[in-house]
Order: C-alpha cells, then structure tokens, then sequence
C-alpha cells in the first residue's frame, strides 16, 4: 500500500478506532466518475472531500460526486459574503489538512476544520471515500462518515 494511504489508515485506526478497509486502484481514483468505474459503484456514492476557503477559514465539505458544491450556499452557512468562498489551492489543503489534492480523506486531518456532507450522500448503504491518495478509497456508511467526521449534514448541493 502506498505510505499516504498507510499513514491514514493508522491515524483512522489510532485517532477513532475505525478499521477504514483501504483499497488501491492503480489506474486512479481523482475524479468521481475514476472512482466510480473502477469501484463499480456510482457517482453518487462518492463522497468527496473538497477543501474551501471561506472568510479566511477553511472548511470541508463531503459532497456527493453527483453534485458540486454550492458556492453561495456554503457562504451563507457559513455567514460570509458569496465573495469570499472559493475553492482552497493546493497550499493551503497540505499546509493545514496534511493531504494532497484528489486524496483528502473526510477525517484524520492535521487542523480541526468544520465538515458539512452533502445531505444526498444519506440515500446510500455504503459510500467510498478518499484515503490519502487519488489511487486509495475507503468504503463507508454515511452515518459513519458523518460521525467519525463530526459532519453536519445540509443542503449544500449547486
């Protein structure tokens, strides 16, 4: 396994006591649609960690990979102006989660961040989940997610 996906199932088992059952896919998992081919799932059960930037706060949002998040609404739960949320640059994601983009998991991150999960991943039994590296996910029930992630579940869809 490689080393991210390794280090974050060690800090998922030590820090919550969650066994996350990584797997790896060579071709890779970056996108939704990768992830979902190559898991044999659909879009919508994965649930992708997305990084914002949201009045000088970062922020993370479980989004279904169906959806993208909404700019706007994110603002407004977050109480700052449209203007000031945006998509977190790559800098920022490893400075202050300790991940790289496309492997974010939705927990064991570096800084204590708010986490919003985007309410449609409720539909599903189980969804997928990035695990240090776009080429490694983890399979999980989404009332597990949000816990483990101490998630607010909202409307937060475009």
């Amino acid at each position: 396994m490689h080393p991210r996906a390794t280090e974050f199932a060690e800090r998922a088992r030590a820090e919550l006591g969650f066994d996350p059952g990584v797997r790896e896919f060579p071709d890779g998992t970056s996108t939704a649609a990768d992830a979902a081919e190559a898991i044999g799932c659909s879009v919508g059960q994965i649930a992708s960690a997305i990084a914002m930037a949201a009045g000088g706060d970062l922020v993370v949002v479980l989004t279904s990979g169906a959806n993208r998040v909404s700019e706007p609404r994110l603002a407004e739960l977050w109480g700052v102006p449209a203007g000031e949320v945006r998509t977190a640059d790559a800098d920022e994601i490893t400075e202050r989660l300790g991940w790289s983009i496309g492997g974010v998991p939705p927990f064991c991150h570096d800084e204590q961040v708010p986490v919003y999960m985007d309410e449609t991943l409720t539909a599903f039994d189980e969804v997928w989940a990035a695990a240090g590296t776009p080429e490694a996910v983890f399979p999980i029930a989404p009332d597990r997610l949000r816990e483990l992630a101490g998630a607010e579940p909202v409307a937060i869809a475009e």
